[in-house]
């Protein structure tokens, strides 16, 4: 089984962000970066598994600059064959990333690329289908299990009020989210071994820009919680009904 898994690079989650006087980027001074959790501990954990119990190879592929290639090796460490860098050094929009990796992959015969569902920096869901888009393939989003019989795939998916299972034939696109698996953690001897795992560095396919971020807005300070007596019912709905409008 041939495997691709997607991996982005996003803020650690409990990163301050802070943006630069113009509003027009975010301010990176001092700011950790992580492989995407969708990324890693559903999309990639899930492919490992897979390869585990099926035989096969996976390869981590990122869009980015050199930076990324610290996260790129904690993938390899965690148990990933080799891995892939599109040299990319500005941030792009979703749709030059999608058709960077798929130019990557078309025709090389992977049986399904992984996606974790969003990045939790933008949570925009976007990438995934557009890569399937351009690939012709079946996209199936929000995988919360997955299962493999010969070149055949049952998925289990999130849908609002329930769950959906799709049978379909590989070769497939994926998104990963919670429950297709279990973090792992990268032990010393994976650690050691990702020094000495391949990871090319291939040049980005020249597309134009179609894109340009205007400027960011942070959101609204919360405002402070009000504290009712519990015996003090008629204040409570009151407030549920002129102030928060719920009722």
């Amino acid at each position: 089984m041939k495997l691709l898994v997607c991996v982005s690079k996003t803020p650690e989650t409990t990163t301050k962000i802070q943006l630069t006087a113009d509003g027009k980027n975010i301010d990176t001074t001092g700011v950790q970066y992580i492989m995407n959790p969708y990324d890693e501990w559903y999309a990639l954990v899930r492919a490992l598994e897979l390869k585990e119990s099926a035989g096969g190879t996976v390869t981590i592929l990122n869009v980015g600059p050199a930076d990324n290639d610290s996260i790129i090796r904690k993938g390899l460490a965690i148990g990933a064959d080799d891995a892939v860098r599109i040299d990319v050094t500005d941030e792009k929009d979703s749709l030059f990333t999608a058709r960077q990796i798929a130019e990557y992959a078309r025709g090389k015969d992977y049986d399904i690329i992984f996606f974790g569902k969003e990045t939790i920096s933008y949570n925009a869901s976007e990438v995934g289908a557009m890569v399937a888009e351009f690939l012709d393939l079946p996209y199936i989003g929000d995988a919360i299990a997955l299962e493999m019989e010969g070149g055949s795939a049952t998925v289990t998916r999130d849908i609002e009020g329930g769950e959906e299972v799709i049978e379909v034939a590989t070769p497939i696109a994926l998104s990963a989210a919670k429950g297709l698996a279990e973090q792992r953690i990268p032990n010393m001897r994976g650690i050691m071994m990702a020094k000495r795992k391949p990871l090319e560095v291939v040049a980005a396919v020249d597309y134009p820009d179609t894109t340009r971020i205007a400027g960011y807005t942070k959101p609204e300070e919360k405002g402070s919680v009000k504290l009712i007596d519990p015996e003090n019912m008629d204040e409570l709905v009151r407030l549920l009904h002129e102030e928060a409008k719920v009722i």
